[in-house]
This record gives C-alpha cells, structure tokens and sequence, in this order.
C-alpha cells in the first residue's frame, strides 16, 4: 500500500492513488478522476458490494485535500488534516446515510440544490449534510466542534484504492496437470498472494478469472498453456497438432512420421488434402479412466518463402493449365 509517514509515525493516506491520479495532475484532471471514482464505488450502484461504501468515502476525502490548496500543502508537507476550516480531525459526512446517486449527480456537475430560505449561515443537519458531497466549488463536511466546543476526532484512515484495471498470468501446465487439475500460487502487484487449483481437463488456451483480485476491484485472468516441446497442444483428452505439408505433398499425398503423447506415429495424408483438414489418429489423446481421446492433426500448406526457377517455371504451368477452359 502507498502511505505517506508523519513525524508521530501514523501512515497517511495516499490520496493521489485513491483516485488513480499521478501526483501533481491538474485541477482538471483531478475533477474528472473524481466523478469516474464516485460514479464507479457510490452504494447505490453498487449494492452487492461490501466494500464499496468505504471506497466511497476515500474518494470524496481524496478530492476535499487535493482540491483544497491549504488542506493539500498540510497533507503534502506531513502534517495532521486540519479539515475545511481548519479545525483539526475529520468527521464522517456520510455518517447518517448516502444521497440518492440522482441527487449526487447534481453536485458532481455543478447544479447544486438551493438551500430553504432562511437557512443561510445556520448550521445544517446531518441529513442535509449527506447531499452535500465534493462538487467544482464544495468539500466535504470534516470535523465541527460539538455543542460544547469539542472537536469530533478522525476515524482511521481506511486503506487507499487505486483505479480497477484487469491483469493477467500465463501459466505453464504438463499434459498430467492440466488433466488433474493443478495448485497455482501467484503474487499480484500489490503483493497479495492468490491460492487457485485449475479445473481437471483444462486445455490450452483456456482463461480463468479471478474476479475482484486486483487493486482497486479488477479481475485478474489465468491463461493456461499446455504445450509440448513437439508442438502438441492438449484440450481436455484431445490433443492437437498442426501438420505443415509443402503443396506438391499435399497434392499428391504422402506417408508422414508426427509425434504423439506415447510417441511419434507413421500417418498418411490422402491426395489432395487442404489447409484445415483434419486427420484423427484415434486413442492417441490422453487417458482419464476409461475414457481416452483421439489425436487430430490439422493439415497446413507451407509456401517457401523463396523458390527456384524450375519451381516457378512448374507453378506458372500449372496456372496456365487451371485457366484453360
């Protein structure tokens, strides 16, 4: 997590990485950083989520000190968040409710609602208090001294969040594991370490997701490579490989010698086989109790890149020949 350090030792939220900003971005970018962060975690779009009521809360903290000049140098400099009106602590704007994301909208573009007559310079209830989160020109409520002058303390700090992005692993299996099923441990990049078995049968290609993982609530995807050095490709019991034929061989046919997980084979190509034909060699995939799959050789026609003149002379002949009527 980054933190910032003050001299009493207490780590200091990093308000930059909240809202998935570099430090130093401009009030413009800052503006904008803000409404994707509180349209993204506001708790009425985002009811199924536990966390997202904390999350919101850091976003709308992060936008009162970064867009408040004296609040950004006091959290810059290290020193304790002084609030608004400079009063230390912080108090909890949200703490009788959340508005409506309808009402929210209206601030975070500048529409703010007209306050009932009479109640300029009055204190405002907590409830009225809720619909008055950041908007271009407003902070969040911090600390107000109580009926006796006290000051309401901060509550700690929750963790920052940075803005959800997906990432991905590739990960390695043998043929064996991919077939049973296999324990993956990865460290994500926020040093979190995730603990997944594969699923029995898996193949080459497959994608696993890992969802909500990451920093910030993105996924995090597996893709899974199962692969020999001879160029076969296992899917679930099937095993794949492609088989390159120069055009004369596929043309004419051939006796070709291709590996196999028990060992190379001696397979024949009928005449005129094209690119995607698929010849099975049968019993020749993996074996999962008394199931067994087949072999599929997938028939590729290789052009060389460069041929001789007596190539060219044959190819250009036998394009003469096709265009006859």
């Amino acid at each position: 997590m980054t933190s910032r350090t003050v001299a009493a030792g207490e780590p200091v939220t990093d308000h930059w990485a909240v809202l998935g900003l570099d430090p130093g971005a401009d009030a413009d970018a800052l503006k904008r950083a803000f409404r994707q962060q509180a349209r993204r975690w506001h708790p009425d779009l985002n009811g199924n989520d536990p966390v997202a009521e904390e999350r919101f809360k850091q976003v709308n903290e992060a936008y009162a000190v970064l867009s408040d000049p004296r609040r950004r140098r006091a959290w810059e400099g290290g020193e304790p968040d002084a609030g608004g009106d400079g009063r230390s602590g912080s108090r909890d704007p949200f703490a009788s409710g959340f508005p409506s994301f309808e009402a929210y909208l209206e601030v975070l573009f500048g529409r703010r609602r007209r306050e009932p007559a009479g109640s300029e310079g009055s204190e405002r209830s907590d409830s009225q208090r809720g619909d008055s989160e950041p908007g271009p020109a407003a902070q969040p409520d911090v600390a107000e001294a109580g009926p006796g002058g006290g000051v309401t303390a901060a509550p700690p700090s929750p963790p920052p969040v940075t803005a959800a992005a997906d990432s991905e692993t590739i990960v390695e299996l043998s043929p064996e594991q991919a077939l049973e099923g296999e324990r993956v441990e990865l460290e994500l990049a926020d040093g979190t370490v995730v603990e997944v078995w594969t699923p029995p049968l898996a193949g080459d290609g497959w994608r696993l997701r890992l969802a909500g993982v990451t920093p910030g609530g993105g996924d995090h995807f597996l893709q899974l490579r199962v692969r020999t050095p001879e160029g076969l490709r296992v899917d679930g019991l099937r095993v794949l490989f492609q088989l390159p034929l120069s055009p004369a061989e596929a043309v004419l046919g051939c006796r070709v010698v291709v590996p196999t997980l028990r060992g190379p084979v001696q397979l024949t190509v009928p005449p005129g086989s094209s690119s995607g034909r698929l010849l099975r060699l049968r019993g020749r995939g993996l074996e999962w109790g008394e199931l067994r799959g087949d072999q599929l050789v997938e028939v590729r026609i290789v052009v060389p890149e460069q041929s001789g003149d007596a190539e060219l002379a044959l190819y250009r002949r036998l394009l003469e020949l096709a265009e006859e009527p």
